[in-house]
């Protein structure tokens, strides 16, 4: 219900989201030719036209999705008379600190009402009447369905912020979306645990099996679709037998691109433009660029290039161009990422796109939540024993009086069919 008023609310108050939206990307293009904030930022502003619609189509995939809450996920007769059940519950309060990216707004509140958590959320002040004009929207709708509208809130000045990340009593995870600089920035300086990842350094690897026209559409996809977002290819390795007939036909095809150029290495540099091309830097292969240029490295085999991946990557999302199914077996088995992929563009790493209905971010933390988070990644696990008078002494000595049965209990995918649960609701 909270969700279908919250679609409700946006499409009543589209007019003025997307007139205040229009107000921060303006303000944003003279912060641009001032040189006060990064293009890449601008471009991730936009919460108009197509990507409003985007936003509406995400909720809808939301409310269709089932209830992650109250899932039975293990059910066990521990004794006679003791049975032990692990339900989904929600994670509790959540921080969200983001840069630009209004639609982020509408991502993180729709999964964390879904998933029953409650959300603070602070966007970048260069996004500040978008984000406010949802948070309206939002309030709004929780009125509507009688929650309260508090349980969604944003935190307008970095020092609430800095004050907030102290409050780990009060505040159970955060999630950062933004620069390498900001997430840094809040791992160092918060006290609650943080859910998320500092770069998206992610790589392309067109191995000497490729079919090379196939090779050009994942790469040019990767690169340009939206050269700003996390999940786009920075780094370019070319198996060196096709070095010479690939590079041509990729740059080719992103002649009509704007902005276009490469860092590429000594075997790769004859085969690009030489107008928009420089020898590559160490350092270039640890870059996120958040544009369309390239960091391009020839490689003599698979092995070379997973190492160079496992010693470069941000541990995002790396693909292969292959033919070979062995060899793109040796890849995805090998590469460390939190995303792996065969024939297909990077820009895939996306809980839209993976059927999440949306994503509160995309994690390379080595915890239960990897990739692009969503509902699943928002709650957690609670016990419930139910007894009858068991005590753990009647477990133990030479002739205990019970004795562990450890037998699955079948039937039970839910909180509702817990046959206690069942025997309280009618008692």
């Amino acid at each position: 219900q909270a969700l279908e008023a919250f679609k409700k609310h946006l499409l009543a108050q589209r007019v003025q989201i997307e007139e205040a939206n229009a107000q921060d990307k303006a303000d944003a293009e003279v912060a641009v030719k001032a040189g006060k904030l990064s293009s890449a930022l601008y471009k991730r502003l936009d919460v108009s036209g197509s990507k409003f619609d985007t936003l509406l189509k995400g909720i809808d995939e939301i409310i269709h999705l089932p209830d992650p809450i109250g899932q039975v996920t293990y059910a066990n007769q521990v004794s006679e008379g003791l049975d032990l059940y692990r339900l989904t519950c929600p994670i509790g309060v959540l921080l969200i600190i983001f840069e630009a990216r209004p639609d982020a707004a509408v991502q993180i509140a729709s999964l964390a009402l879904k998933s029953g958590n409650a959300l603070l959320l602070k966007g970048g002040k260069e996004a500040q009447r978008s984000n406010a004009a949802l948070v309206a929207a939002m309030a709004a709708a929780l009125k509507d369905v009688g929650l309260p509208t508090d349980c969604i809130q944003g935190v307008d000045t970095r020092t609430e912020v800095s004050e907030l990340l102290k409050q780990d009593k009060y505040i159970d995870l955060v999630i950062p979306r933004g620069s390498n600089e900001l997430v840094r920035s809040i791992k160092d300086a918060s006290r609650i645990p943080v859910l998320g990842h500092a770069d998206g350094i992610c790589a392309v690897y067109v191995d000497e099996k490729a079919d090379l026209d196939k090779a050009v559409k994942v790469v040019v996809d990767s690169k340009t679709n939206y050269c700003a977002a996390c999940n786009s290819m920075e780094t370019l390795l070319v198996h060196q037998k096709v070095a010479e007939s690939f590079l041509p036909k990729l740059s080719a095809e992103l002649s009509s691109k704007d902005d276009v150029s490469y860092k590429a290495d000594e075997m790769c540099l004859p085969h690009l433009p030489k107008d928009i091309s420089e020898a590559a830097q160490e350092v270039d292969f640890d870059t996120e660029f958040l544009c369309h240029t390239m960091a391009v490295k020839a490689v003599s085999s698979v092995d070379e290039a997973v190492e160079h991946i496992n010693s470069h990557s941000s541990g995002h999302t790396d693909a292969i161009v292959t033919e070979d199914m062995a060899v793109a077996e040796t890849f995805l088995r090998r590469i460390d990422s939190a995303g792996v992929y065969h024939n297909c563009s990077t820009r895939f790493a996306d809980g839209f796109r993976y059927g999440f209905g949306a994503e509160v971010g995309i994690s390379t933390n080595r915890i239960h939540a990897r990739g692009p988070v969503g509902l699943e990644g928002l709650v957690i696990h609670k016990y419930r024993l139910y007894g009858q008078g068991h005590t753990a002494g009647d477990f133990g000595g030479q002739s205990p009086k019970r004795r562990f049965i450890h037998k699955p209990i079948d039937g039970v995918s839910n909180a509702e069919e817990i046959p206690q649960a069942k025997a309280a609701k009618t008692a």
